[in-house]
């Protein structure tokens, strides 16, 4: 299975426990390896024939900000089910990063491997 992939995609989100995290959006960092066929989009040279990972970036930007979270873990499996609604998709890897959380790393966060259900 082939992989389309972002790294280290930059957003501003309402995520955290803490008061000042609940008003403020703060940095979040997220990555995500989607597993999926490019074999018709690579034989037709046909962007709508595959993941756009333009498209999913902009999925998750706008997941993120719809979606305030006091954690990680909440955030990271509602977007890998939000992800997963495009039957292209069979498994995603995602990463989510609080680069600001802890003053000595850094940066702290979550990683998920999830597939479609069969």
């Amino acid at each position: 299975m082939d992989k389309v992939f972002i790294k280290n995609l930059q957003v501003l989100g309402i995520l955290g426990i803490h008061a000042h995290e609940q008003r403020t959006p703060q940095p979040i960092r997220i990555s995500a390896a989607a597993t999926t066929d490019i074999t018709a989009a690579a034989r037709a040279d046909d962007i709508r024939q595959t993941v756009n990972y333009s498209t999913l970036a902009k999925q998750i930007n706008a997941f993120i900000d719809a979606n305030p979270s006091l954690t990680i873990e909440a955030l990271i499996e509602a977007l890998a089910a939000e992800i997963l609604t495009d039957e292209r998709i069979q498994t995603i890897w995602l990463r989510i990063e609080k680069p600001n959380a802890v003053p000595a790393a850094e940066t702290v966060g979550v990683e998920i491997t999830r597939s479609r259900q069969a």
